[in-house]
């Protein structure tokens, strides 16, 4: 399942039930006039966009069925219309839903002086939530993404391994979806407007992904048969087999914006260097300049802008030092970093590579409370790069070049 990761993602999950109803008989839906494209409209309940986004969100991405219990995770205010929106599409559905709400601040305070005990006191707490739950959508509208950049390593360390990574096996147990809602921290990270960017942020939420979903079918069947894969570019040359491990496609079930198609390197076959273009979040840290180096599947080296907290990092366990996903980015409205996991692993013409676990539907053996992915742009603005496939080339500077694979580059797509 994808995917924030879903550790990131449950950083955020908060531990206070607000609300449950019984399901209601489905109601015509209401009609809006409102077309606005700023944030304040994006917030407005009213806003046509929030409504189809919501009835994708239920009837597509976790695909609610009558008598099904979802709880909505959100947090602070700039999620409530959406979270209004889809609380009614919920109840037209003949779902059942149940919501909590809390705020990033406070889950800072929680996690400064916080310890295994109580990590663990929540992920009791929280199994027994969501083991009576059917499926589950989280919301994030954080106005500040560094926002645990001041907790602790050795504290978020603990958050993984003793809640994060033991309660993602409950949540993909689940029917279960996570995006973010427009907010003007976004946008500035986007360097956009805050009305481009929300125009922006529905269109791409919105897409057509079943189309997308058809068109990933040739690349998924050729990496199915792929043993071999080597990545080259700038600082980069790096070879693993993906051979034998199960190949997944994201076209809107679970992250929205999606579009994605990943599988993982089989642990002890990575050999080489990888060179990050890109800055990476993690945990409130923005790091950049990240070169690894691989030998036998373990990472060796690791640099960057902070390397003493990259390192901090990998060490959080044994399977923090090995690779638990590799994946292209395919989404063609996503064109550049925002520095924003959700989005950023999507664009088009890149590759991410995950430190860290890999998930159940992709198992490659490597287990760990981290799932990080570095995204690597390969479009010429970026410095191009390749990507072969056992000798055979098939993606140069971000666009797929054999004949069966052209029907994912982005011309083709929107």
């Amino acid at each position: 399942m994808k995917k924030l990761s879903m550790i990131v993602m449950l950083v955020f999950f908060v531990p206070c039930l607000v609300s449950g109803q019984a399901a209601a008989e489905p109601e015509s839906k209401s009609q809006s006039t409102s077309t606005t494209a700023t944030i304040t409209a994006a917030r407005d309940y009213e806003d046509p966009r929030i409504r189809k986004l919501a009835e994708i969100l239920v009837n597509y991405s976790v695909n609610l069925k009558k008598g099904e219990k979802i709880l909505l995770s959100i947090i602070n205010e700039n999620s409530v219309p959406l979270a209004k929106a889809i609380i009614d599409e919920v109840y037209r559905s003949g779902g059942i839903p149940f919501l909590e709400m809390g705020d990033e601040r406070l889950y800072r305070a929680l996690n400064l002086d916080s310890t295994a005990e109580r990590y663990q006191l929540m992920l009791s707490w929280d199994t027994l939530k969501l083991q009576s739950m059917n499926a589950l959508i989280f919301i994030s509208g954080n106005e500040n993404s560094s926002e645990l950049a001041d907790v602790p390593a050795e504290k978020m360390n603990l958050l993984g391994k003793y809640w994060g990574e033991p309660l993602n096996l409950i949540v993909d147990k689940l029917k279960w979806s996570a995006l973010r809602v427009p907010s003007s921290s976004m946008a500035q990270a986007a360097g956009m407007s805050t009305e481009a960017f929300t125009d922006f942020y529905f269109r791409v939420c919105t897409m057509d992904y079943s189309r997308l979903e058809k068109a990933m079918e040739p690349l998924a069947r050729l990496m199915k048969t792929t043993d071999k894969v080597r990545i080259v570019g700038p600082g980069t040359n790096l070879t693993f087999s993906i051979k034998g491990i199960p190949v997944v496609a994201c076209s809107g079930h679970v992250n929205l914006p999606d579009g994605e198609l990943y599988t993982a390197p089989v642990k002890n076959s990575v050999n080489g260097t990888l060179t990050i273009n890109q800055p990476s979040l993690w945990f409130g840290i923005t790091y950049q300049n990240i070169r690894l180096e691989f030998k036998d599947g373990k990472i060796i080296k690791a640099v960057a802008n902070n390397a003493e907290k990259l390192n901090q990092v990998l060490d959080i366990d044994e399977g923090a030092r090995y690779l638990g996903e590799f994946s292209f980015g395919l989404n063609p409205h996503i064109k550049k970093m925002m520095n924003d996991l959700l989005f950023d692993e999507k664009i088009c013409g890149s590759f991410h590579l995950a430190i860290g676990t890999s998930y159940p539907n992709a198992d490659n053996g490597n287990h760990s409370a981290l799932h990080w992915d570095l995204v690597c742009i390969q479009s010429p603005e970026y410095g191009g790069g390749e990507i072969w496939f056992d000798g055979k080339l098939i993606r140069k500077d971000g666009l797929f070049v054999l004949p069966e694979l052209l029907g994912l580059n982005p011309e083709n797509l929107k």
